[in-house]
């Protein structure tokens, strides 16, 4: 994966957890699961 891949990629989740945060609780599975999944691209992103 290349950075512009894995940046595309954080930017959707960004959004999505964004919509998912304002119309379902925090502590929703769904939202826990999206932020996760953001984290780890995160850290991947950094690591380069």
């Amino acid at each position: 994966m290349s950075r512009v891949e894995i940046l595309q990629m954080i930017e959707t989740l960004r959004e999505h957890l964004n919509v998912l945060g304002l119309k379902k609780p925090l502590v929703d599975p769904e939202v826990i699961q999206v932020s996760q999944r953001l984290d780890s691209l995160l850290n991947i992103y950094n690591s380069l």
